[in-house]
């Protein structure tokens, strides 16, 4: 079943020789039912501008189109893509901007205007990447109202873990802290073309006005990162080059000197970076 008046998915692929590519992180959704499901998880794009990245041959893009968003900028790395994408743009006039280059390195507002969400089925090897980049800008709030994304489910479960659970740790910070994440869609392999080796899942963060609890964000980050990169070692050991009297500033936080990261909620966190600054 088709969503518009363009070919199946398989067959613009074939047209076009579109194989995957892993080296580009490639794994095709072919179902445009899937795919306009998946655009309505981002909300009403009537009145919104939709950055989205590694289009592929164009299957999100169509249902972000479909679904009625104002305006969609793909930025697609493989130039293969383009002639695919083009027909899109003709189908749907004024429109579609394709950019094709590295999403690492596009400004993309040069080519929106707001408001602004992003939908996309990141390319596995670049995901996580944007998405830390995308949660922390110079300044809050961000270009965007929200974000929905493809990835392994792994990596969405990070995103969503609370303490106390594995998936805990640096990402479920990052994300929680300026953004209400959750996981709005599951997908098995076999929804892909060629199905990857896990299965995936789409994440919505909704972006916060402001940060959960006050703290400065780079040494937020710096004490996040310090205390996630020996989770297993006790507070105390793993920030002891944060400050002198670390273990005070711990329990003025909150914090108990033996506890381990995995157990720290955002809120300590938030008052232990404050303690430090």
């Amino acid at each position: 079943m088709s969503i518009d008046a363009l070919p199946p998915l398989r067959q613009v692929i074939a047209a076009h020789d579109l194989s995957a590519r892993k080296s580009l992180g490639q794994n095709f959704l072919l179902d445009l039912n899937l795919t306009a499901k998946i655009a309505r998880q981002a909300g009403d794009l009537t009145e919104c501008d939709v950055l989205e990245i590694g289009p592929g041959p164009g299957g999100l893009t169509r249902g972000l189109l479909s679904e009625g968003a104002r305006r969609v900028l793909a930025i697609e790395k493989d130039a293969r893509c383009q002639p695919a994408l083009n027909e899109i743009a003709e189908a749907y006039p004024n429109r579609l901007t394709v950019v094709i280059g590295d999403a690492l390195k596009v400004d993309p507002l040069q080519h929106l205007t707001p408001p602004i969400r992003v939908a996309a089925n990141l390319p596995y090897n670049v995901g996580t990447e944007l998405l830390v980049r995308w949660l922390t800008p110079d300044t809050w709030p961000p270009f965007w109202q929200s974000l929905t994304l493809m990835f392994q489910r792994e990596v969405a479960e990070r995103i969503v873990a609370t303490p106390g659970s594995k998936a805990y740790g640096r990402l479920a910070l990052l994300a929680q802290w300026r953004a209400e994440p959750r996981i709005v869609m599951h997908l098995p392999p076999e929804a892909f073309s060629p199905p990857p080796k896990v299965s995936s899942a789409v994440v919505h963060l909704t972006a916060l006005p402001q940060p959960r609890y006050p703290a400065q964000p780079k040494l937020l980050e710096r004490v996040v990162a310090m205390a996630f990169n020996q989770r297993r070692k006790m507070l105390r050991a793993a920030l002891k080059g944060l400050a002198p009297d670390i273990e005070d500033r711990l329990i003025a936080s909150g914090i108990q000197p033996t506890d381990r990261a995995e157990t720290i909620g955002l809120e300590q966190f938030c008052a232990l970076a404050r303690t430090l600054e």
